[in-house]
């Protein structure tokens, strides 16, 4: 189910033009086609994982599906752009009952570490899959077929994933959730924090830095975070208990994730430019250049086991979160000077992103309750998709401060070349250090987590004690 999702936007960016002849849609209308399901899937993420651990993950999981089914089919009579966006809504509301879903499940059904990342690369390798191979599934389908079968796919996809999950999967013990009322407060608060944030830095990307509408989304966001933390410090049952985000486990997986996704995000977006605009690729050509980043993210699952199994969850955590940071620094260094550089930077950022991909969740979900994991895996998510947001937004705003003129331009001076080199350097500088920003608060963190865990005495050496000290006062009344 989650090759999908993740199969699902990336395979209809192939079908943006056809839909927009077909449909009559301006190249706003198309943005929004497949910017509005990431929007809707992160602003609701948190909201729905945090209703899973109340109502049960399967029965949210489950009704999910009916959605998706449901959205699918209705592509079959979309004859508006409009309507297909109505549609991309439902999809992106039907995700964020699903994804996190997948990872919680995943994680309640295996008690071994070991078992458990194993199941949570391949959700994660299947995701990578579906991204790698949407664009060349998405050609080939609309060769012979209209651009409303990458839709209806999910139909049956999704009365698959149904029944397999309805006879395979047993529904949520009473154990493993909780019953604490509903905050609709903190819910509608924490959706708009993430809605305006992933939409503050699509607007800061079209409309420029100059205009205050992107600056008023920013600001918005951050008004609405705020409220977000005084609603959860005060309600006596809030949407997220903030307690325990600071779990050491959990903040390190946290920052992690989000250095990853930064890092992924931005530099994915100046080497994508670098490639066409400065050195004169060709689109193709620009997507071979993209290749080595693929390949490691596809390949790289094969190595996450050994690698986990040799140096423990939380080293491999920080050497992935390190591969990060490094990758970023090659390319702001000396990613100007030759392909040879950019390609070492995408295999780094790509090789550490996949660590940390399946490691970070890890950490975030057994740092938390048992009944806390599916609003754990949503937490997850949503720093990857707000860190992706945000690392586009840094570089394409540093860009539009530093270069003259219009980028798209066919020729450019020598003054515009030198303009660009110097943003992409700029870019790529300031996205190391805000990655290593959040690497170094991860380690700092995931220390203070193994400190507490090796000074804190487990339950049987407590009753070990005990029983020694009881023993030597008896001796001692004898």
């Amino acid at each position: 189910m989650f090759l999908f999702e993740m199969l699902d936007n990336s395979i209809l960016n192939t079908a943006l033009p056809t839909i927009g002849r077909q449909l009559s849609a301006s190249t706003t209308v198309l943005q929004w086609v497949t910017g509005v399901y990431s929007v809707v899937f992160g602003g609701l993420m948190l909201a729905l994982g945090a209703l899973a651990d109340r109502v049960g993950r399967r029965k949210i999981m489950l009704f999910g599906l009916v959605l998706l089914g449901v959205a699918g089919l209705a592509t079959a009579f979309v004859t508006k752009a409009e309507q297909l966006i109505a549609v991309r809504v439902v999809m992106g509301v039907a995700a964020a009952m699903t994804t996190p879903g997948s990872l919680a499940l995943a994680f309640r059904l295996f008690d071994d570490e070991r078992l458990r990342v194993r199941a949570t690369t391949l959700i994660s390798t299947v995701g990578l899959a579906g991204l790698a191979i949407g664009p060349t599934v998405g050609g080939f389908v609309l060769a012979w077929a209209p651009w409303e079968v990458l839709l209806l796919v999910n139909v049956p996809v999704a009365a698959l994933a149904f029944v397999c999950i309805r006879r395979g999967i047993p529904a949520d013990g009473g154990e493993e959730l909780h019953r604490d009322p509903v905050d609709g407060m903190g819910a509608l608060l924490g959706t708009a924090t993430i809605v305006l944030a992933l939409v503050a830095p699509t607007l800061f990307v079209d409309a420029g830095i100059a205009s205050p509408l992107p600056w008023l989304a920013a600001g918005a966001s951050g008004v609405m975070a705020v409220l977000f933390v005084v609603r959860a410090r005060t309600a006596r049952w809030p949407l997220l208990d903030l307690g325990l985000v600071a779990r050491p486990l959990v903040s390190s997986g946290l920052a992690f994730k989000a250095a990853s996704g930064l890092a992924v995000a931005g530099l994915g977006y100046l080497v994508t430019l670098q490639l066409q605009l400065d050195w004169g690729w060709t689109p193709a050509q620009a997507a071979m250049g993209m290749m080595p980043q693929v390949v490691v993210l596809l390949a790289g699952g094969a190595l996450i086991g050994p690698v986990v199994e040799r140096v423990g969850l939380d080293r491999a955590a920080r050497l992935g979160a390190g591969a990060v940071v490094c990758g970023l620094a090659v390319y702001g260094l000396l990613g100007r000077f030759g392909y040879v550089w950019v390609a070492l930077a995408l295999v780094l950022v790509a090789a550490g992103m996949r660590v940390v991909g399946v490691v970070a969740g890890t950490n975030v979900l057994r740092g938390l309750p048992p009944n806390r994991t599916t609003i754990g895996a949503a937490l997850v998510d949503t720093a990857g998709e707000v860190a992706t947001g945000f690392g586009i937004a840094v570089s394409g705003t540093i860009l539009a401060a530093l270069f003259t003129g219009n980028i798209t331009a066919q020729r450019w001076s020598t003054g515009q070349t030198t303009e660009f080199r110097e943003a992409v350097t700029s870019a790529g500088l300031t996205l190391t250090v805000l990655a290593a920003a959040l690497v170094g608060g991860g380690i700092i963190r995931a220390r203070r987590a193994a400190h507490t865990t090796s000074t804190t005495p487990s339950p049987a050496v407590d009753a070990d004690s005990a029983q020694e000290a009881d023993s030597g006062r008896n001796s001692g009344a004898r």
